[in-house]
């Protein structure tokens, strides 16, 4: 089995509301799925996700397709070292990372085909039967997300995850409306995306807590990581680090100065699977945990994080999906957590999912008719007086 053709088509697929954080206004997913073709007739399918500039990702792919062409897809980390080292994608290893991991997925795809294992077993086994994912509430007034809990609640959510680092003013009853929505027993997750201060994440967690936080998620900016590690000794709000764990090198230290109780990331920052798998059993032998980390993903990226999820022994309940936000996908079938939070085991081979390639054709054409859904907005920028 050889690779005979790479082939990236750049996608857009609508949100059913647009996502609002400190950091983000974004009303789609804009992705570039990868196409494998090996020399005797199997498709393996993957997914990078972009970032500010899909165009970008398109191309750092299309560049790899000379030296990719003729590949073992089996010799997954011999490729991985020629992308990064001999094509020198590690001096812009952030760029590198979310471009490879599509064709990163694409190959274990490959592989479990055509020895007839789903990616989990590749990954070493399942460790849970199943996974559980978050509900992803839009920022709002406080009778907005009371009302979106409520209908959580009866899809059978139990983590319930929110923006914050807006408005704190405006977030603090945000809070408590959803607290007293989904009951005691059910958990709280806030992410301010980097935008508090260290004093103001101080005081801000104190305040948040009275509504029991499950963790915080990237409380103040990742660099330098001794803020973070700070944080976590003043206060006793679990903190999960998100921005922080751009490369290999950065989950690694935060890991090491144990900087976060919760790594919260996918094989996009790390580059491949494998990376995520190793790095998320040291920060297990650290005593750390791992919750799955969405940038707005369609369903390819989704099952191939699955798997390794399932395999992992320190996953949180209530892993990040954008499934349920999503207008559509490019699967013949909806993904399981398009309605609910629970994700079994799949059956069949690879990643399991099978790709409409009419519905590629289709996204892809609104892709070229109205460009990249942008993880901004125009007022988002400052304007001098």
């Amino acid at each position: 089995m050889k690779i005979a053709n790479v082939e990236p088509i750049i996608v857009s697929v609508p949100y059913r509301h647009r996502e609002n954080s400190s950091r983000v206004q974004r009303d789609g997913v804009t992705d570039v799925l990868v196409k494998v073709t090996t020399d005797d007739g199997l498709v393996g399918w993957g997914e990078s996700c972009p970032g500010s500039n899909v165009e970008s990702l398109y191309e750092v792919i299309r560049s790899a397709v000379p030296y990719l062409k003729g590949r073992d897809p089996w010799d997954r980390e011999a490729i991985a070292a020629d992308f990064f080292e001999t094509a020198h994608w590690y001096n812009r290893a952030m760029t590198g990372n979310f471009a490879f991991c599509g064709i990163d997925t694409a190959l274990w795809d490959l592989c479990g085909q055509a020895c007839g294992q789903p990616v989990y077993n590749l990954l070493g086994g399942l460790r849970r039967r199943s996974v559980d994912y978050f509900y992803y509430l839009a920022y709002g007034t406080p009778e907005d997300v009371a009302a979106q809990a409520r209908r959580g609640v009866e899809m059978g959510y139990s983590v319930f995850y929110v923006k914050v680092g807006i408005d704190f003013e405006a977030e603090l009853p945000m809070v408590a409306a959803l607290r007293e929505a989904i009951g005691p027993g059910r958990k709280i997750r806030v992410d301010a995306n980097g935008a508090w201060s260290l004093n103001e994440a101080v005081r801000y967690l104190t305040e948040l807590d009275r509504y029991r936080i499950d963790f915080a998620e990237q409380p103040v900016w990742p660099d330098p990581v001794r803020d973070m590690a700070e944080l976590r000794g003043r206060t006793p709000v679990a903190l999960a680090a998100n921005e922080g764990l751009w490369r290999v090198s950065d989950a690694h230290e935060v890991v090491r100065s144990r900087a976060a109780d919760v790594l919260c990331f996918s094989s996009a920052w790390v580059g491949t699977l494998a990376q995520f798998h190793r790095l998320s059993h040291l920060a297990h032998l650290e005593g750390l945990r791992v919750c799955k980390h969405t940038h707005g993903e369609l369903g390819v990226m989704a099952a191939a994080m699955h798997h390794a999820c399932l395999t992992l022994p320190n996953l949180v309940d209530g892993n990040q999906q954008t499934a349920e936000m999503m207008t559509d996908d490019v699967l013949t079938a909806p993904l399981p957590i398009a309605t609910g939070p629970a994700w079994g085991a799949p059956r069949g081979t690879g990643l399991c999912v099978e790709v409409d390639e009419e519905k590629v054709k289709k996204y892809h054409r609104l892709y070229e008719e109205r460009g990249q859904f942008l993880p901004y907005q125009p007022s988002m920028f400052a304007r001098e007086e």
